[in-house]
């Protein structure tokens, strides 16, 4: 039914016959007679087949778009019954492939020249100054200019990370859990490569893949280990800066992995949500007063974004919302909601994504 409808490049008998083979080898000669039958009267009845307008809101935007129910209905609830059909159908779009751009080896400028070299046209992001949007497909890694690292591919909406953290060159910085390191890399590029960056993972398969970024990049202050964030406490005091770019639902992301869609359920999120604030309650513990906490998740679930700040600040009075500070290309970008940036994907074509940057004060006890 797929193919009949969307694709065009196999002819309508040819769909039929091979799924009637399939049918026989799968089943047997009654399944492959119905499978026969649905096929040629889809066939006949194609320019009839639509969704009944009758159909409730929710069950419609969900067959329209192939979404589960229940998470259009969360959307729906949450953003309006507009925003969440713009949702759903920007999960569907084929993502463009972007570029950010490493500052201590290239400008844009630089990288844009070096890429159409190689064939590839990019332009820069509306979104981040050092970020790069490319123009058509490609395996972009087997580039000079990836191998030399003039930049690494990020979303958009990732590169916002660093400029929100903005750790300063010789800052001790920690990456609670940093794998596969590109937001542990642009810290260290937005350091100028001048301090620590402690990256951790809980995963001990994945620090190889921090330590290769970092390699390729050309980073020295990036020591990647493997550790729980919730033990962090155990290892640190008076951090200066810490991220936590905490494990999450995904759903900011189901147009890189569509997977996620039908691999979640309803009650993940309530999961994730209590996992979150068990990780912003460590590593709140090892940031010194007047230093800096970046919470972020590619969801764009309410639970575990703007609902985990307002608990969070709830339980720390000497935590509070930094409302003020925002990377400048976002200052007329209506990503801002709360004192907080909260992307979803039919804004700007990225990744949905949530940041806040919390600030611990100086003499409150908490």
């Amino acid at each position: 039914m797929y193919q009949l409808i969307y694709l065009d490049r196999v002819p309508d008998h040819a769909i039929v016959s091979e799924a009637v083979k399939l049918a026989k080898i799968i089943g047997h000669q009654g399944i492959a007679n119905f499978v026969n039958g649905v096929l040629r009267s889809a066939i006949r009845s194609r320019q009839a087949l639509r969704l009944p307008e009758t159909l409730p809101p929710v069950q419609h935007l969900s067959l329209a778009t192939s979404h589960p129910e229940w998470l259009v209905e969360r959307w729906i609830e949450h953003y309006g019954t507009e925003r969440a059909a713009a949702i759903c159908e920007a999960n569907n779009r084929i993502p463009y492939v972007t570029l950010r751009v490493n500052r201590l080896k290239a400008t844009p400028e630089t990288c844009i020249e070096q890429l159409r070299r190689e064939n590839f046209e990019a332009a820069v992001s509306r979104l981040f100054q050092d970020g790069l949007v490319l123009g058509h497909g490609g395996d972009i890694t087997s580039t000079e200019g990836y191998r030399l690292g003039l930049f690494s591919i990020q979303d958009e909406s990732s590169m916002l990370v660093a400029p929100m953290a903005d750790p300063r060159p010789g800052d001790t910085v920690v990456d609670a859990c940093a794998a596969p390191g590109g937001k542990s890399c642009h810290l260290a590029e937005w350091m100028g490569d001048q301090g620590l960056i402690y990256a951790f993972d809980i995963h001990a398969h994945k620090i190889n893949l921090i330590n290769r970024q970092a390699e390729r990049l050309g980073l020295t202050s990036i020591q990647a280990d493997c550790a729980d964030a919730l033990e962090l406490p155990e290892r640190f005091r008076d951090v200066q800066t810490v991220l936590l770019d905490a494990p999450c639902s995904g759903t900011g992301v189901i147009r890189r992995k569509p997977d996620i869609k039908w691999n979640r359920m309803a009650g993940d999120i309530a999961e994730m949500a209590a996992l979150q604030r068990s990780l912003l309650k460590a590593v709140a513990r090892i940031v010194k007063p007047g230093g800096v906490l970046v919470y972020s998740t590619c969801s764009i679930e309410r639970e575990e974004n703007q609902e985990n700040i307002a608990w969070f600040l709830s339980q720390f009075d000497d935590f509070e919302l930094d409302r003020q500070f925002f990377p400048k290309r976002l200052l007329a970008a209506g990503a801002i909601e709360e004192g907080m940036i909260s992307l979803t994907p039919e804004q700007y074509g990225t990744d949905g994504f949530f940041i806040a940057r919390l600030r611990r004060l100086s003499g409150v006890g908490g």
